[in-house]
C-alpha cells in the first residue's frame, strides 16, 4: 500500500520528541509523502525548515481562521512574499490551511470572509491549489468558490458535509479530504456519505496531531495511522483497501502536479 497524507501539522511541537522515528515508521508502512500545512505567520519558517530536511515532505502556507485574532494585515503581504519567493519550487504544493469556521462563534464572520477571499486571490494569482478548512460553513464556502472558479481547485479538508454539498464541491473540481472522523461508528451520517463517494473524489489525510481515528482514541494522531484509516474507509466505500490507496494517491498527485 502506497499512501499520501494530504494534511498534517507535522511541524507542531507535539512531534518534536520523535519526529524522525515517526517518519521512518510511516515510510515502512507505505506513507511516502506528507503535506505539512502552515496556519499562522509565526510557523511558516519552522515548517519550511522541516520540509527542506526531508525529501518526502511538502509545504503549504496559509492563515487559518482559528487564529483570526493573531493575524495582521501585514501577514497577508508576507504570505504573498513567501508564495512569490517560492513560486515553482518543487516543495511548495498549495495555499493553506485557510477557510471559514462558523463553529467557533467568537470568530468574526466578516473578517473571516475577507481573509478567505484574500487567500483565494493569492491562490489564483500563483495558480496553486487550496487546502480549505470548512466547519459548519459549507453554504458560504460553496457560494464563494462559485464566484472565484479557481483554475486548480483543491481539497476540502476533513469533509463532513452532506451528499449534496459533496456534489457541489466535486462540480467545482475539488477533492474531499477524509481522515479519522468517518472511522467512528457514531458518525453515522458522515459514514453514509462516504459510502456514496466515487473513488476519484477522495484524498486521504490524518490532520495529525488532531482528529485521531477510532482505532487510536484519546491520543496523538499520527500519519502512521493512515493505512488503518484507509482500510476502514475502503470498507465503508465497498472497495479493496489497495484500490482506495491507489485512487487517493493518484488524486493527490494530480491535484498537486506530482508526476509520480
Amino acid at each position: 500500500m502506497r499512501l499520501i497524507d494530504s494534511h498534517t501539522h507535522l511541524d507542531f511541537p507535539d512531534f518534536d520528541a520523535d519526529r524522525g522515528e515517526l517518519l521512518a515508521r510511516c515510510r515502512a508502512q507505505g506513507v511516502e509523502r506528507l503535506v505539512v500545512l502552515g496556519v499562522y505567520q509565526g510557523n511558516w519558517q519552522r515548517l519550511w525548515d522541516l520540509v527542506q530536511g526531508d525529501a518526502g515532505l511538502y509545504a503549504a502556507f496559509g492563515l487559518h481562521p482559528a487564529y483570526l485574532d493573531q493575524h495582521r494585515p501585514e501577514h497577508l503581504r508576507e504570505l504573498r512574499d513567501w508564495l512569490e519567493r517560492l513560486a515553482g519550487h518543487a516543495r511548495l504544493c498549495a495555499v493553506g490551511e485557510f477557510g471559514l469556521d462558523y463553529f467557533l462563534e467568537q470568530l468574526d464572520r466578516e473578517r473571516q470572509q475577507t481573509l478567505f477571499e484574500a487567500q483565494l486571490d493569492l491562490a489564483a494569482e500563483f495558480e496553486l491549489p487550496v487546502l480549505l478548512h470548512v466547519r459548519r460553513a459549507h453554504a458560504p464556502t460553496i457560494a464563494t468558490l462559485k464566484r472565484f472558479r479557481l483554475k486548480r481547485a483543491g481539497i476540502i479538508h476533513a469533509f463532513a458535509g452532506s451528499h449534496e454539498e459533496a456534489r457541489e464541491y466535486l462540480k467545482l473540481g475539488f477533492r474531499l479530504g477524509l481522515g479519522g472522523a468517518p472511522t467512528w461508528p457514531q458518525a453515522k451520517r458522515l459514514r453514509r456519505v462516504v459510502g456514496q463517494l466515487p473513488l476519484d473524489a477522495v484524498v486521504l489525510e490524518t490532520d495529525s496531531p488532531d482528529m485521531a481515528p477510532a482505532m487510536h482514541p484519546n491520543q496523538r494522531n499520527s500519519p502512521e495511522y493512515l493505512p488503518e484509516i484507509c482500510t476502514e474507509l475502503a470498507r465503508l466505500m465497498g472497495v479493496d483497501a489497495e484500490q482506495l490507496a491507489d485512487a487517493s494517491s493518484r488524486n493527490a498527485r494530480q491535484l498537486f502536479g506530482w508526476k509520480y
